[in-house]
């Protein structure tokens, strides 16, 4: 499955439900029975209430802003009205070029490893699992030093060093100086930074746009994400095959660069935290764990997401060595490849609203795990029939992305809508150490077996291993449920999120990070 966590309407999506199905969808959610109030009880409650009077006031000043950007004729709460938000826009443009930017460097990145400096199947898994491995050593603590901090302030910091770490690559390797293990290192900084960005990313639409608008906003965002890898990949491969890789990875620096800088101009209303809020560090590292794994319905999404991207990882580590060196394609070719199969996830971003919209939130969340449980088995069989190799190719990219793409807008818009603004980024990052740090694991577990057994029986391995991952969904209470539920009305009381209730009772509740 795609490393991207993240595992991400009338006709749009589910935040622009009616409010006569979101009424039905709190009334039909199972509230847990709460204990007498202690003091930290009554601490907490008074916090929650704080967060929710915060939240309205950014509503109100994304409000302002947005009435002030568009002008007193236009309403921003009609269809599309995103796309008349210049704050919104700023930063959507900075995110769309430096999502460009990193679909070139992961095509230049193994190519570099694999046919310049003829890097074995063991330093490739090394190398994947140092780009990810930082979300498994500091994921947790990020994501609660992030929710002491301004998100959008961290994520500028974490472009300037993922350009500056980058940008050492091709200067290296412009000197005859550049060495596998150069590679690694970089790839562990600019893990650590992608750490920080990624969760804060992950946590800021909520401060940037009203309530009412993040599913759209996620929407837009991943459908950006999508274009850039339709585009990105062919003019990577292009690149790589004129320029070569290392002139390439320029081009990803610049477009850090300029995420940068529109970073730099966008304005959120996130309300920080009081420091009297503050917990010790342990201590809020658990309630971020609890928030998540207290939920039955996201504990078993969870599970389907960090299955999946285990084995999902062993596969797309040992891809490069099997489609460049078995199969023989050229850089170019799987640049093509992977443009093509993007299509597919430009589609399942657009059609996702209306799949939802037929099939229900909840119920749309095995139906897209079963199918991108069973599209990796294409991989291995293309040594069955290499002649095949491309289409094969093609036709199991599309379908992993266009039925990922579901999977994420639906649960990553079902888990910002339920969670307190003062535990988004705990939220997430608590979930991103599960669904993310298993991949490292995987990554060595894959160079590991290609060395001892071959490439194309652990890519046998993979695909069996990520069948299994859809069971955690499959086997629940989805099916019983229609919408997912909206928790805010718990959050003012302080308890759980409204799907405890695991047993069914037609209510719904969803999340992911591939």
């Amino acid at each position: 499955m795609s490393q991207s966590d993240e595992l991400r309407a009338a006709d749009a999506a589910p935040a622009e439900l009616s409010p006569d199905t979101l009424a039905e969808a709190r009334a039909e959610a199972v509230p847990t029975r709460p204990e007498a109030p202690g003091a930290d009880t009554l601490a907490e409650a008074r916090a929650e209430a704080s967060t929710l009077t915060s939240r309205a006031g950014a509503d109100e000043a994304v409000e302002a802003d947005q009435d002030a950007a568009a002008g007193p004729a236009t309403t921003t709460t009609g269809k599309g009205s995103l796309w008349r938000d210049a704050n919104f826009l700023t930063l959507w443009g900075g995110q769309a070029l430096s999502q460009f930017g990193a679909q070139i460097t992961e095509l230049a990145i193994p190519v570099l490893a694999v046919l310049m400096l003829n890097a074995t199947e063991w330093e490739v898994g090394v190398l994947n699992a140092a780009q990810v491995a930082a979300f498994l050593v500091v994921g947790l603590p990020a994501g609660a030093w992030i929710d002491r901090m301004r998100k959008r302030h961290v994520m500028i910091a974490a472009d300037g060093v993922r350009a500056v770490a980058l940008g050492a690559l091709p200067v290296l390797a412009l000197f005859g100086a550049l060495e596998i293990w150069h590679m690694i290192v970089v790839a562990l900084i600019m893990g650590v930074a992608t750490v920080f960005f990624d969760v804060s990313n992950q946590s800021i639409i909520p401060s940037l746009v009203r309530t009412n608008q993040i599913a759209e906003a996620n929407g837009k965002l991943q459908s950006t994400e999508q274009l850039a890898g339709l585009a990105g990949p062919a003019v990577g491969g292009w690149l790589v095959g004129v320029l070569a890789a290392p002139l390439a990875i320029f081009i990803t620096v610049g477009t850090y660069l300029a995420s940068f800088v529109a970073l730099l101009f966008t304005r959120d209303h996130e309300q920080l935290r009081s420091p009297e809020d503050h917990k010790p560090l342990v201590h809020e590292i658990g309630e971020g764990l609890r928030w998540v794994f207290g939920n039955p319905l996201l504990r078993r999404i969870v599970g389907t997401t960090g299955v999946a991207n285990f084995f999902g990882t062993m596969a797309t580590t040992l891809l490069p060595i099997f489609a460049l060196r078995e199969l023989g394609l050229t850089p170019q070719m799987l640049g093509i490849v992977f443009s093509l199969s993007a299509v597919g996830g430009l589609l399942g971003a657009i059609a996702t609203p209306r799949i939802v919209k037929r099939l229900g939130e909840a119920r749309a969340i095995p139906i897209s795990a079963i199918a991108f449980s069973i599209a990796p088995f294409f991989l291995p069989a293309i040594s069955l029939v290499p002649a095949l190799a491309f289409p094969l190719l093609v036709v199991q990219y599309f379908v992993m992305s266009f039925t990922i793409l579901l999977y994420n807008i639906t649960q990553v818009t079902f888990r910002q809508r339920i969670t307190p603004p003062r535990l988004l980024g705990r939220m997430n990052a608590s979930i991103r150490f599960v669904v993310w740090g298993v991949m490292p694991i995987g990554a060595l577990l894959a160079g590991a077996l290609g060395t001892w057994i071959g490439t194309v029986p652990t890519l046998w391995i993979a695909a069996s291993g990520e069948l299994l991952a859809c069971l955690f969904v499959v086997i629940g209470p989805f099916w019983s449920m229609r919408e997912l539920p909206d928790a805010h009305e718990d959050h003012a009381t302080g308890g759980p999120p409204a799907a405890d209730a695991e047993g069914g009772g037609g209510g719904g509740g969803i999340e992911q990070g591939r």
